[in-house]
């Protein structure tokens, strides 16, 4: 294996809970996390039952303080201002964007249209003559570039400036 060329099957990273064996690391990670869901959950629970209870009398509630009341009214309103703010901002963001590309988009082609089926018949020319017609380079299971046959880096650009093709 050659030093700072990755092969096939050499990873970028690794995490020892999903390889095989380190049981010890994996039953401390799974009881960490557990843990954390728990104290994420239970005053979730616990808050939303005291809430439910003093308010409409569904549960008995586990504390009925007023200031908590308040607070998590004060809560509900925040979030629903936020929300009703990020969907306006949302819908009339969409609206704009769909009015630009309406606009720009649709009535002016990004690119020529007669250039760009010059390059594409051009490009399917130049794969014919390396790597054989159509129907084989797509239909074929297992195909061995010599390396005579390898592109350059700059072929396709060097093609299209033969033909005067190129884009600006």
């Amino acid at each position: 294996m050659t030093p700072g060329k990755p092969t096939a099957h050499q990873q970028l990273y690794t995490d020892d809970y999903f390889a095989k064996g380190h049981w010890l690391l994996k039953i401390w990670q799974t009881l960490v996390a557990l843990c954390g869901w728990v104290c994420v959950l239970v005053p979730v629970y616990i808050t939303v039952r005291s809430f439910m209870g003093v308010q409409f009398g569904v549960f008995k509630p586990l504390w009925t303080y007023t200031e908590g009341i308040i607070e998590i009214k004060f809560l509900l309103v925040v979030i629903l201002f936020m929300a009703v703010c990020a969907m306006i901002f949302s819908v009339s963001m969409s609206i704009i964007q769909n009015r630009k590309r309406d606009r720009l988009v649709e009535q002016w082609p990004t690119f020529n249209p007669i250039d760009q089926q010059k390059r594409a018949a051009e490009l399917e020319a130049f794969m014919e003559k390396r790597f054989g017609d159509d129907e084989f380079r797509h239909h074929v299971r297992t195909y061995q570039v010599q390396s005579e046959q390898n592109l350059d880096t700059d072929a396709i650009h060097k093609l299209f400036g033969e033909n005067d093709i190129n884009q600006e």
